[in-house]
């Protein structure tokens, strides 16, 4: 019988060791880790997702600016508010809550983001540095993933890992970050042939697929990990990829959905923030 991975349990654990590193931030420098996370409308996910960056932060000492901002604003004044931020040597990671306005220039404006405050991995330098393996942040539920399997002490080096799921935002940096782990990764996707045959061979199992309990116990390997990154919504409640119950029979370790990636999703963010500061703090 498989184990279900706390995902809140493991935030908590890195929260309060994100709570004592700002500590010592303050106490050495003077000065406190702070982002601004810029709203523009009234989209509700994005709301919702800026109110709890901003409880999370508020808990870890970290500051946080709402940068809350009407709907019909002008490309210029939204590039200008950036460049502002830019320019504040007290803003240290900067959050750009997407969609944005159908007359707003998303990658013009996302393109404009120092990409040393860029905490979650959006302009184009960012996702380059991270791709030739150069000093960046991690896009924070690629991030979540690993970091799962880091603080479980799941072993990379070796392993034979599929990921389901080709997105930029999820599948390929998660494939990316196990490359570089010494996985040895294989990329699925809607139109892989055979994908029972693959998945029942992998060690380590990423799914993102958006399709709710589509991998069940014939998909995975005996004693392999399962985490997954899917959310759908499914008679009224959100669920994942994966038949959690089903897998369990055979899997050593499974990420239920909710409570599994997405619980540590904010907090990995923030501490994309911490490590920024350290750039204007020291």
């Amino acid at each position: 019988m498989g184990i279900k991975i706390d995902g809140k349990e493991l935030a908590n654990r890195i929260k309060l060791r994100l709570k004592n590193e700002v500590d010592i931030i303050k106490n050495n420098s003077g000065k406190c880790p702070k982002v601004a996370s810029i709203l523009v409308g009234n989209d509700g996910g994005s709301i919702f997702y800026q109110n709890s960056q901003q409880k999370v932060a508020t808990s870890l000492g970290i500051g946080f600016d709402k940068v809350n901002l009407d709907e019909t604003i002008e490309q210029k004044d939204l590039e200008n508010i950036i460049i502002n931020l830019n320019n504040d040597n007290n803003i240290h990671g900067i959050m750009l809550l997407l969609p944005l306005p159908k007359q707003i220039d998303s990658k013009k404006v996302t393109s404009l983001i120092n990409p040393d405050k860029d905490i979650d991995c959006l302009t184009d330098i960012s996702v380059g540095r991270f791709y030739k393996g150069e000093e960046s942040f991690i896009p924070c539920t690629p991030k979540s993933v690993l970091t799962i399997l880091k603080e479980l002490n799941v072993t990379l080096e070796g392993k034979n890992a599929v990921v389901i799921g080709r997105s930029d935002i999820v599948g390929k940096p998660v494939a990316n970050l196990l490359t570089k782990g010494n996985a040895t990764v294989t990329l699925c996707h809607s139109r892989t042939q055979n994908l029972k045959t693959i998945t029942s061979k992998a060690d380590i199992l990423v799914v993102a697929i958006g399709k709710p309990n589509f991998i069940t116990a014939d998909f995975v390997k005996e004693g392999s990990v399962v985490i997954d990154v899917g959310t759908s919504s499914l008679n009224g409640k959100i669920t994942g990829d994966v038949d959690t119950e089903s897998v369990l029979e055979k899997v050593s370790l499974v990420t239920p959905v909710p409570g599994g990636v997405g619980a540590l999703t904010t907090t990995l963010l923030l501490s994309n923030v911490v490590e920024a500061s350290k750039k204007y703090v020291y």
